[in-house]
């Protein structure tokens, strides 16, 4: 399997817009690896997109991306779906305001997510619904898994109520990727399909110090509910006895530079740090 991370960052961009903190400074003078935009990947065996930010067009155009057959959520945050109006700009024929046929993309949704999504609104109702109305999108659900050409992808929710999000396994050949970049807690680890992973695409979790304005979580903070701390992730990955870890969804408040995480891989040989426009190979 082929991947590119389009984005490497979190819900907050690096450069974060106005912010003069050190990483978001150098963010600017540097540029990429030292900058980050939202989470997006990118399966090229299948043509399939991974979430939308709001970056997702400038994206695509940076990452010579020259196909999008299907399109999937991990949930519905904003940082993962405001740049959802990419499936108009690729799809449109402004001749008659509708989408072109052979252009419209498949949205691959789980049963779970379907109803939830068309809550995503603008001022023409549904979004979802507007867009497969002008034949942007065709819909797709499907329970837990299908197959589309030789990978075969499996759903798993993580349950915390309405908010929902979802672990994709993707398969092929034989080889398993793990795509797990947000809100993965409580992790569905007794799930066969993240068991043994050839690569496990991960969010670190919360770094517990060091923090922009020297913030320490209290112990009701919201993101305890949703994230593990970076320690946990690492013995969650041992745990899934995953060959690779590859970790996304890197936040601007964690107040870390391309440097601090290249420091932070030197002492684990089989985790890495994402970058924006990383090519991965897994075969």
């Amino acid at each position: 399997m082929r991947w590119t991370i389009l984005g490497s960052g979190g819900c907050a961009v690096i450069p974060k817009p106005l912010c003069r903190c050190r990483v978001c400074r150098e963010a600017r003078e540097k540029g990429i690896p030292y900058s980050r935009s939202g989470p997006s990947a990118f399966l090229h065996d299948i043509n399939l997109l991974i979430d939308t930010p709001a970056e997702i067009v400038d994206l695509l155009n940076r990452w010579h991306v020259g196909r999008v057959d299907y399109l999937v959520l991990t949930h519905l945050d904003p940082d993962h779906v405001e740049g959802l109006r990419v499936v108009e700009q690729i799809a449109l024929d402004f001749r008659n305001w509708r989408g072109y046929p052979k252009k419209a993309i498949s949205l691959i949704i789980p049963e779970q997510l379907k109803e939830a999504s068309r809550q995503i609104r603008s001022c023409h109702g549904s979004l979802i619904d507007f867009y497969q109305e002008s034949g942007f999108v065709r819909i797709q659900a499907f329970h837990d898994r299908l197959s589309l050409g030789e990978v075969r992808i499996t759903a798993i929710p993580v349950g915390r109520g309405d908010l929902m999000s979802f672990v994709y396994a993707f398969e092929k050949s034989g080889r398993r990727v793990v795509y797990a970049p947000c809100d993965i807690k409580p992790f569905p680890e007794h799930r066969d399909e993240v068991q043994r992973p050839d690569l496990l695409i991960i969010q670190p979790g919360r770094f517990e110090d060091g923090l922009k304005h020297r913030f320490k979580y209290p112990r009701n903070h919201p993101s305890r509910t949703t994230l593990y701390s970076f320690n946990e992730t690492v013995d969650l990955s041992k745990r899934l006895q995953a060959k690779r870890t590859l970790f996304v969804h890197l936040e601007e408040y964690w107040n870390r530079t391309y440097d601090d995480y290249r420091a932070l891989e030197s002492r684990n040989p089989s985790m890495c740090f994402a970058l924006d426009g990383m090519r991965v190979i897994v075969k």
